[in-house]
């Protein structure tokens, strides 16, 4: 490895900046917490949702709208980016220093927010998964690695402080990012074209769309309730495909430009120590108790252990039952919640919701890794698994709960449950460094960790899609059941079209749970509550076998331990 470079890029590497003597130490942690705070805005991802799902109609999907799952998907491609990126990038990183891989971040970070900008306003969804979810997320995962390697570099007397500062901003990204986002949204977006009310103006339904006739022909338009159209200060009717704009081409735009000067800014300032350097006065210390190894584990090893797979187990589970709750979490308070109670869950609400959820996800971070060092890894883990089961299974009681009494009893319940969930997402992944060093020794904890976040690269896969499958199955079944018990004569009324066509109304958004609900007979119960049930179960299931790989943990064989342990730092999240 050179420890020199040359080129118009040699300001960059490491090389050339190496911290002089003297130089403060505390310089370099905002820079990196400004870094974590810009890509951690990943986590408010769902405050997109609506938006990207409402591009052509607006006020309300319509049929060439893309649809909840396909947009749910440009997260999890950016997760599963962001955790091979890290992954992969800690070589790169030991050659070539923090700056010029945080540099790098931040054109990728940002250009691909530039990208998907384009992509939404051209109506693209390829760009904006090429944009925001390839070229992002690797953005992501090399901006992760840059901020905790440097910190702990400068730190290794405080390493949990150091990793602490940095996994707090990649946690709280989000509790910045999601007003933002929602405010530039408003900011930019335009009402589309008022044609009227829908008993006022002549609509035909083709295939499942709805045109209206005007003077200058038909024109596709979609109908709004009072809620939605409320939203851009209008009223119930038919609004122009086309004419409006909900922002967030415009949002996707400024955020990338932002987010791309902040990050360079800081990685300019970052500085590395000098080889031999270490606070003044510092010495390593040795500490074990219990589970804890007084041995190391090389890194080709750890990989032929079960506890590496059983802590690879339980970390791809635990974050599969977060993330994919993460990704809709905006959506699913506006359906579980938005149509009984609409004057409490409205649209500001469930905003204030994901931020709520950013700042769980944070102090988690901090309480349950403080936690383990008095109680253990391994029982922090059982808190997890059996608490977290415990919760998943009172979401769907107080879902059905609030369906048939919509009382705020059950909000306050579902609200309390879900941050204590979101709060051991963020404790798992700040408290599972600390398990690997328990487990493996510290010589090479480091590149076991970065091997370990292939767990959070599926997971990233795993938990979108088996949320939004879920969902959309129960959806379906729901539609059915409904359209079962409305009369045939109020459904062709309604929409235009025969029961028969039921499929293509469907999938083209004409009908819908609420649309439906509007001619079911009195005392129908809105099944939209209980669409996340089935979801909640499943989540449940998936801790509880994580729970019996955390039960099943010994520490590691003898033989398969190194001979000469060396120190190194433990890495962050």
């Amino acid at each position: 490895m050179k420890n020199t470079a040359s080129g118009p890029l040699a300001f960059l590497h490491k090389s050339h900046i190496i911290a002089e003597p003297g130089y403060n130490r505390w310089r370099v942690p905002p820079a990196s917490i400004a870094i974590h705070l810009c890509i951690g805005s990943v986590y408010a991802w769902s405050v997109f949702n609506l938006a990207l799902t409402r591009e052509l109609g607006v006020v309300s999907a319509s049929a060439d709208d893309w649809s909840l799952s396909s947009v749910v998907w440009i997260f999890s491609v950016a997760i599963v980016c962001l955790g091979l990126a890290a992954a992969f990038a800690g070589k790169w990183l030991e050659e070539v220093g923090p700056r010029m891989v945080g540099v790098v971040a931040a054109f990728l970070w940002g250009g691909g927010f530039v990208l998907g900008s384009i992509g939404i306003s051209s109506h693209q969804l390829w760009m904006v998964y090429l944009g925001y979810g390839v070229f992002g997320g690797c953005g992501l995962g090399l901006g992760y690695v840059s901020p905790v390697s440097t910190l702990l570099r400068w730190f290794p007397d405080r390493r949990g402080m150091a990793t602490g500062m940095a996994i707090m901003g990649f946690g709280g990204g989000a509790m910045i990012a999601a007003p933002i986002k929602g405010w530039l949204l408003g900011l930019y977006a335009k009402a589309p074209e008022f044609l009227g009310a829908q008993d006022a103006v002549t609509t035909v339904v083709e295939n499942g769309r709805v045109f209206a006739e005007t003077a200058a022909g038909q024109v596709e338009v979609v109908i709004a309730s009072a809620a939605q159209a409320a939203d851009f200060g209008g009223q119930a009717g038919l609004y122009v495909i086309g004419t409006g704009d909900t922002g967030a081409s415009q949002t996707f735009l400024t955020l990338g430009i932002v987010y791309f000067i902040v990050m360079v800014l800081a990685a300019f300032q970052y500085r590395v120590p000098a080889p031999d350097w270490k606070p003044e006065g510092w010495e390593p210390k040795t500490v074990t108790s219990g589970m804890v190894s007084q041995n190391s584990v090389h890194i080709d090893q750890a990989l032929k252990t079960p506890q590496f797979w059983q802590l690879w187990l339980m970390l791809c589970l635990n974050v599969t039952a977060g993330i994919g709750v993460i990704g809709v979490a905006k959506t699913m308070m506006s359906e579980i919640f938005g149509s009984v109670m609409p004057l409490v869950a409205t649209a500001a609400f469930a905003s204030t919701y994901v931020l709520m959820i950013s700042v769980f996800n944070m102090v988690g971070r901090f309480f349950w890794a403080s936690t383990s060092d008095y109680i253990g890894r391994k029982a922090t883990y059982m808190c997890f698994f059996v608490l977290g089961t415990l919760l998943y299974l009172s979401i769907p009681f107080f879902a059905s709960a609030v369906a048939t009494n919509p009382s705020i009893i059950y909000l306050i319940g579902f609200y309390v449950a879900t941050m204590i969930i979101f709060s051991m997402y963020g404790g798992g992944f700040a408290t599972i460094p600390a398990y690997l060093a328990d487990m493996f020794g510290t010589m090479h904890v480091g590149g076991i960790h970065g091997r370990l976040l292939t767990a959070w690269s599926l997971a990233g896969v795993l938990g979108p899609l088996a949320i939004t499958s879920l969902r959309q199955m129960s959806v379906t079944a729901a539609i059915q059941d409904l359209s079962a018990k409305v009369d045939p004569a109020a459904f062709a009324e309604k929409f235009g079209a025969p029961l028969a066509q039921l499929d293509q109304l469907v999938a083209a958004k004409t009908v819908t749970i609420a649309r439906l609900m509007e001619i079911a007979p009195g005392g129908t119960i809105d099944p939209t509550p209980s669409l996340y049930n089935t979801t909640m179960y499943c989540m449940a299931a998936l801790l509880v076998v994580a729970f019996f790989a955390n039960l099943w943990m010994r520490p590691v064989k003898a033989h398969h331990h190194h001979e000469e342990p060396d120190m190194q730092a433990v890495p962050g999240e």
